[in-house]
């Protein structure tokens, strides 16, 4: 314990505490993956069984093992030997070769290990705690993962997100987006560039699956560096305008996107706007507030959210003239999500795609006082954002994004018959 009174945890104490248990888990997985690498090598000789030599020999064939190699995961570190192939054929232009899709050349982490490791530095674990943090949670053999390998790790993060920021998006088509944009304060730049902006566009493809789309380094959310982001989009293949953008109010992103993609039209989110709204109120007024607001966006029809609208403003007009004005100027704005299938309303209202995905980040920076430079701060949004991607959740109602793309009408959320 502390003076404070909270509670330390001792790494060391804790993998004292290891039981034998522990040791059968780990050795019942070696025998899986030794038997899972015996079984993939099998099913490719059965597939080039055919492969004969003029006697009727087989020309594929087992060659014995490769040298034993350790692999760190989420069971420990486990020790597997995987089977050597040969190709006998007199014609080396026409041999196969074996490749292993569980246990690929050079591997020396499972993919569990690899999202736990930026998983924890964005946790706040500092780099010299890294070793210490995984013996704890993987066994004392993986005291290997020092301090220098977190460096190399995260310069291979920036090196895959420059990559990815390349990216051809030909053929992409995002029939929603998300946009937000992001601070972060930057310990070791200069006073002027210690308040970073980073701009982060997410999208729903028309499968209805969420991805990333972009993530930069902007000055604040101006229109510039929104009009920069989309315009490198179009120019990788994002041609294709989406239906409809969710956003806050305050960002500079609608005026870029009123210029790159003419078609699409403006939702604004609700959370921000309320808070916005609220702000303007006495605190002992927001309670009553909040639940009025929320009878406009959760009304079943754009007439009931209307009625209920016109309510808001006719009880807190004369008293609060502020707060009604900030919540009339995006009148139209906020209740687009109308016009689109009400099993996508949910998705729809807000940002909160963004905002619950980059929560890490925040927690981060609380408790390490910001990355050390912009591009730390940049790549470890983009690492947070790519770990989290394949846990993001299908949109609702996704099969109706097909009748979206085709022209069909909805009308307070219901597809409206041909006539």
């Amino acid at each position: 314990m502390t003076s404070s009174g909270r509670s330390v945890i001792d790494f060391t104490a804790v993998d004292e505490s290891r039981s034998p248990l522990d040791a059968l888990v780990r050795e019942g997985a070696r025998k899986m993956l030794q038997a899972a690498l015996e079984s993939e090598v099998q099913e490719f000789l059965e597939q080039h069984s055919s492969r004969v030599d003029d006697q009727g020999r087989r020309q594929v064939v087992r060659n014995g093992y490769l040298p034993p190699r350790e692999i760190v995961t989420g069971a420990g570190p486990l020790e597997v030997s995987q089977p050597r192939v040969r190709d006998k054929s007199a014609d080396a232009t026409q041999r196969v070769r074996f490749s292993s899709s569980i246990l690929p050349p050079y591997l020396r982490k499972s993919r569990s290990i690899e999202e736990l490791i930026p998983w924890l530095y964005l946790k706040g674990i500092s780099t010299g705690d890294f070793s210490e943090a995984l013996q704890s949670l993987i066994g004392p053999d993986a005291g290997g993962f020092s301090a220098n390998v977190v460096v190399r790790l995260k310069e291979q993060w920036s090196q895959e997100y420059d990559t990815w920021s390349k990216r051809d998006l030909s053929g992409k088509h995002y029939v929603y987006i998300w946009a937000d944009g992001i601070y972060a304060n930057v310990r070791l730049e200069d006073e002027a560039n210690s308040r970073q902006c980073l701009l982060v566009l997410m999208g729903a493809t028309a499968e209805g699956e969420k991805e990333l789309i972009a993530v930069i380094d902007g000055y604040r959310e101006s229109k510039q560096s929104w009009m920069e982001l989309l315009l490198d989009l179009k120019h990788r293949g994002l041609t294709i305008d989406p239906k409809l953008a969710i956003g806050d109010g305050a960002l500079g992103f609608w005026a870029a996107i009123h210029e790159v993609y003419t078609k699409t039209r403006e939702q604004r989110c609700w959370v921000h706007k309320t808070a916005n709204v609220l702000n303007k109120m006495p605190k002992s007024v927001q309670p009553k507030a909040k639940a009025d607001i929320h009878e406009i966006w959760q009304a079943e029809t754009r007439e009931l959210g209307n009625k209920a609208f016109d309510h808001f403003m006719e009880k807190y007009g004369a008293k609060y003239p502020d707060a009604c004005e900030c919540l009339k100027k995006d009148r139209d704005a906020l209740l687009t999500f109308y016009d689109f299938p009400a099993e996508h309303w949910g998705h729809l209202r807000t940002t909160n795609p963004i905002e619950s995905t980059f929560a890490t980040i925040r927690l981060r920076h609380r408790r390490t006082k910001g990355n050390g430079t912009r591009r730390a701060s940049l790549t470890m949004m983009f690492k947070l954002a790519q770990a989290a991607q394949s846990k993001w959740r299908r949109l609702n109602g996704h099969q109706l994004i097909t009748l979206l793309i085709q022209g069909r009408v909805f009308v307070d959320g219901i597809l409206q018959l041909a006539a």
